[in-house]
C-alpha cells in the first residue's frame, strides 16, 4: 500500500491543529502578567523624565501594548482551531494588523487628550520589547511547561 505524503499533508494542514491547549493565548496572558512589574517601572521612569503627564502618557502606551499582545494570542488560538493555513495567514497579516492598531490607537488617543506624545511613543516601544524579551527568555530557560505541547 503506497502513501501520498504530500496530498496527507497537505490534508492535514487544512485541518485545525490537534492540540486542546491554547498556547499563544496563554503566552499572551503570561506576557501580560508581566506588566505589573514591567508597567510601573515605566510609568515611574516617565513621571521623572516627563512629569505627571509623561507618566499617564506612558501608561496609556503601556496599556496599548498589553492589550495588543492580548489580541495577538486571541486571534492566533482561533486561527489553530480553525486549520493551519488560517493560522499562518493570522500570523503574517495579523502582526501588520495589530501594528496598525497600535498606531492608530496612539494617534487616537494624541488627537483626543492632551498626551505626552514622546512619552507615549518610547512608553510602548520599550514596554513591547522588554516584554517579548523577558518571555522569550522564560521561554529559552524551559520555565513555561505549561506550554509543553510537543
Amino acid at each position: 500500500m503506497a502513501f501520498d505524503l504530500d496530498a496527507e499533508a497537505a490534508e492535514a494542514y487544512k485541518r485545525p491543529f490537534p492540540v486542546e491547549v491554547n498556547v499563544e493565548s496563554t503566552m499572551a496572558k503570561n506576557i501580560v502578567r508581566r506588566v505589573l512589574v514591567v508597567g510601573p517601572i515605566v510609568v515611574a521612569v516617565a513621571w521623572l523624565l516627563r512629569g505627571p503627564l509623561g507618566a499617564s502618557s506612558a501608561a496609556i502606551g503601556v496599556v496599548i501594548i498589553a492589550a495588543n499582545f492580548l489580541l495577538a494570542g486571541w486571534i492566533m488560538s482561533r486561527a489553530a482551531t480553525i486549520s493551519m493555513q488560517v493560522y499562518h495567514v493570522a500570523a503574517l497579516l495579523g502582526f501588520v494588523v495589530r501594528l496598525v492598531l497600535i498606531t492608530a490607537s496612539m494617534f487616537a488617543v494624541a488627537a483626543l487628550f492632551q498626551v505626552d506624545r514622546k512619552a507615549l511613543g518610547v512608553a510602548a516601544v520599550v514596554t513591547l520589547f522588554v516584554l517579548l524579551s523577558l518571555e522569550s527568555i522564560a521561554m529559552l530557560r524551559g520555565a513555561r511547561k505549561d506550554l509543553e505541547w510537543s
